[in-house]
């Protein structure tokens, strides 16, 4: 008997030491296939050009505020308009597991193997300023209506011209989709008038430095310019700082992109008049969407999305400010 209750007692122990066992790796399998808490990323990163111009600075700005304000963390890098180094920031944000990228891009065709990238590795895309040239791989494409904003600045040049003279138009970077968009939306307009005439075309890619040193050759050969359009506020600094170091007086020039800078220049009456592309809204709608994206998996919108763009001039200069409108 005693032997039996012996047998009987260590079957009993061994049960329960089992049955033990079972249930702790059974919790802990459970508890494996939890999701963790805060598991998901909240960093957004925002890669645009060189702060030195005020439009990307503003770009930049805009985004990190909204997304501070919406509960992310920011990491904020400069391509310098490189497509190598782009592709190497891309690279940082996937390594950094990012939640989303905000991008004002370096070129519509080299930038889309970094996009395209970003994808692959789950971190959605959201572009702003410049598109690429395919659909589908960026979650959003948020630019401002170039062609709409560039006729605006055309009807007004035009209209300070007084229909004619010999005028000089400085283009942006060549390989950026939008150079080329402004340019065809000014002779658009313009062409239409047969008494003005083009006397030089020339790439300052985007740049006060050259622009100014384009400017001063131009002028050279041709002193009886009545009129500048430039693809951007940051050529039509430099065109106009050419301007006055020449001599020059009362020659019409006309930017596009709404700078603080050339809203100063038109309310001292020197530029004339500048387009206002809304680069603070229109970062701060791309991170709303990367949020919402986020959260439901779509942003509601289609991908490519277009912004109108404003007309500033000496009536309305004063309620411009860091590329946003004063209410």
């Amino acid at each position: 008997m005693k032997r039996r209750m012996k047998t009987l007692m260590c079957c009993l122990t061994t049960l329960c030491m089992t049955g033990a066992l079972f249930a702790g790796c059974q919790t802990k399998t459970q508890e494996a296939a939890k999701p963790a808490e805060n598991s998901k990323s909240k960093l957004i990163v925002i890669i645009t050009p060189s702060h030195s111009n005020p439009f990307f600075k503003s770009e930049a700005v805009g985004a990190e505020a909204k997304a501070k304000e919406l509960g992310y963390e920011t990491l904020t890098l400069v391509h310098d308009d490189d497509g190598n180094k782009q592709n190497e920031l891309f690279d940082t944000a996937i390594s950094r597991k990012a939640a989303a990228i905000i991008c004002d891009n370096a070129g519509a065709d080299i930038t889309v193997a970094a996009v395209k990238k970003a994808k692959a590795a789950k971190i959605p895309t959201f572009l702003i300023d410049r598109e690429i040239n395919v659909t589908g791989e960026a979650v959003s494409q948020i630019v401002a209506n170039n062609f709409q904003g560039a006729k605006l600045g055309a009807e007004e040049f035009v209209k300070q011209m007084g229909e004619k003279g010999n005028y000089v138009e400085l283009v942006g970077k060549e390989s950026d989709t939008n150079a080329g968009i402004r340019s065809k939306g000014y002779h658009d307009v313009i062409d239409q008038y047969t008494d003005m005439k083009m006397v030089a075309r020339q790439s300052a890619n985007w740049s006060q430095t050259e622009a100014y040193s384009k400017m001063e050759s131009i002028i050279q050969a041709n002193k009886d310019i009545k009129g500048v359009i430039c693809g951007n506020d940051t050529m039509a600094m430099g065109a106009m700082a050419a301007i006055k170091a020449s001599g020059l007086k009362n020659i019409i020039v006309v930017g596009l992109d709404g700078s603080n800078e050339v809203r100063d220049s038109i309310l001292a009456g020197d530029i004339k008049a500048t387009v206002l592309q809304p680069a603070f809204m229109i970062s701060q709608l791309a991170v709303e969407q990367a949020d919402k994206y986020i959260k439901t998996g779509s942003t509601g919108e289609q991908e490519k999305q277009l912004k109108d763009c404003v007309l500033i001039t000496k009536d309305n200069g004063n309620k411009l400010e860091t590329f946003n409108m004063k209410k």
